[in-house]
């Protein structure tokens, strides 16, 4: 297998309505396989959210990460996704999420940690088009001067590569200390205004709405590697459905590293 190049291949951009914390687990699942199989072109997919969450890595502790009880409270759902790294704290008009589903090939002969800056890299650029100076801290957080801006997390299964990221807009530091336990030990001796320092938000740095940040990213992605719209076929929307019932909702799945 040769490696080959982001513009080697036909990009394809799905986003859609939001859609709730476990159909967008069971969405990585089958686009991710979707593209390993040959049956959907490499895709960049801006997730929508629906509601709250917290999305804990596949080897994290459900107890450690997370207050059950704070995580109730809130109404915030926790939900367990395919690959490894952090836990994430997602409220809808504060978070920017993405995924990338690509074959292997685009990063073929890449370290992991390779891998990780080479996916990120076209954000760099749009941040930078947008004023911030970003950059890729190993292995998985994109950092500005004002503190962390994002955590990546990665999976290489069946042909492809999943890589998605999570970026701060906005953060509620109190809230998301509540339910988060990581860290708690950590920041307890600072106060929870450290906390927020530590994770700078874009709507701090950019004084943008939301809705522009992202069409700055899209509209990087299109002129460095190629992007047409796209959507969901309805047999990818069947089988996300019904994983996020069966498998993504499942007591068994969510607390499977108790």
């Amino acid at each position: 297998m040769m490696r080959t190049d982001w513009r080697d291949h036909d990009w394809q951009l799905i986003h859609t309505a939001p859609q709730s914390p476990t159909l967008h687990m069971a969405l990585d699942d089958v686009l991710t396989h979707e593209v390993g199989a040959g049956r959907r072109a490499p895709t960049l997919r801006i997730w929508e959210w629906a509601s709250p969450a917290v999305v804990i890595g596949r080897f994290q502790s459900l107890r450690n990460e997370v207050d059950g009880e704070a995580a109730r409270r809130h109404g915030i759902e926790v939900v367990r996704r395919v690959s490894g790294g952090g836990a994430m704290f997602i409220e809808p008009g504060n978070t920017i999420t993405y995924s990338i589903y690509a074959p292997q090939s685009l990063v073929k002969g890449l370290s992991f940690q390779e891998a990780y800056a080479f996916f990120d890299a076209w954000v760099l650029e749009a941040l930078g088009e947008l004023g911030i100076k970003a950059w890729y801290q190993p292995l998985n957080d994109i950092t500005s001067e004002g503190g962390k801006i994002a955590g990546a997390a990665q999976v290489h299964r069946g042909g492809a590569v999943l890589h998605h990221v999570t970026m701060a807009y906005d953060i509620d530091a109190a809230k998301m200390l509540d339910v988060l336990r990581i860290g708690r030990e950590k920041l307890s001796d600072k106060g929870t205004v450290s906390a927020a320092k530590r994770v700078d938000p874009l709507r701090s740095q950019t004084g943008l709405p939301r809705e522009a940040v992202i069409e700055r990213m899209i509209a990087t992605f299109r002129r460095l590697h190629g992007l047409a719209d796209d959507h969901l076929r309805a047999d990818e929307l069947v089988q996300a459905e019904t994983l996020a019932q069966t498998k993504f909702s499942s007591p068994t799945w969510i607390g499977d590293v108790a």
